[in-house]
């Protein structure tokens, strides 16, 4: 290892500490050994998956891993209208563990459309969902999994 390098390696791995984080000399933070572990984790389990492939140490995406990571990256997402208007719809969901990536996608849309988690899997919000945002979801295949009721009195929160 050169003098330059070994300054470098010396500047990069000091920690310090800058709002309760730990970074290096240039103020970047410093990832501990159990995250560098964890995301190492995933690489392999994608590799098992078969999405990535390995080669001279590297990981590199195949045809395999373009289509599933493509699917994920085409998932819509809708603009909300945050808290507008009565909360007097109830929407119920079950969304299967293969579904998974699907359904973080639903909650993270819910809550941009006003809706607000009572119970796991039981949101109250706005009506009616917009036909743009329903329709999507008949199209990941979600239709059976989603059940909508109509209120007869808003919902109120209670803080």
């Amino acid at each position: 290892m050169s003098i330059g390098e070994e300054i470098l390696d010396i500047l990069c791995t000091t920690k310090y500490h800058y709002k309760g984080v730990s970074v290096n000399a240039f103020f970047l933070p410093v990832f501990y050994e159990r995250k560098r572990k964890s995301v190492w984790n995933e690489y392999n389990k994608l590799y098992i998956k078969g999405y990535i492939d390995k080669r001279n140490g590297h990981f590199y995406i195949n045809k395999k891993g373009e289509t599933f990571f493509e699917h994920y990256k085409l998932l819509k997402n809708f603009k909300g209208v945050g808290n507008v208007g009565p909360k007097n719809l109830l929407l119920i969901y079950d969304i299967i563990e293969d579904k998974k990536r699907e359904r973080e996608w639903f909650r993270r849309n819910l809550i941009k459309l006003g809706f607000v988690m009572i119970q796991r899997s039981v949101w109250v919000g706005p009506s009616p969902l917009p036909k743009e945002f329903t329709d999507y979801t008949k199209s990941l295949g979600l239709k059976d999994s989603i059940k909508t009721f109509k209120l007869a009195q808003g919902y109120e929160l209670h803080k």
